[in-house]
């Protein structure tokens, strides 16, 4: 049996890796370790979010939109994206096809199911 190779921990005895038959965690697994660069990442946030004042935040934003107002595109694009949000993707017209399709299959196998009764 091979050992986790996140963990220090022996393998699950449900399996090499935790898994049951149907690929799902087994009862008993605690799972991974999680993130490991978790807490640096929330350090280093701190540290800019320390570091950065009201003042300096005004400044960049200032400059993001001047350079948006002055056609650069992608400043455009990060200030717009970061006050209404980015668009939704769009619709794979195949894709809706397909899944248009299978709804109708659906509703004629559920109308046949109904008809006998």
């Amino acid at each position: 049996m091979i050992a986790n190779p996140t963990t220090k921990d022996p393998p699950s005895p449900n399996g090499g890796n935790g898994r049951d038959a149907r690929g799902r965690f087994a009862k008993g697994y605690r799972g991974g370790p999680g993130n490991p660069n978790a807490k640096r990442v929330a350090e280093l946030r701190a540290m800019i979010r320390d570091a950065v004042t009201q003042n300096d935040l005004k400044a960049v934003v200032g400059a993001l939109i001047e350079k948006a107002k002055g056609g650069d595109v992608m400043a455009a694009r990060e200030l717009l994206d970061r006050l209404v949000g980015k668009p939704a993707a769009g619709v794979d017209p195949e894709k809706q096809a397909l899944d248009e399709r299978q709804l109708a299959a659906a509703e004629r196998r559920a109308n046949a199911a109904s008809w006998k009764g």
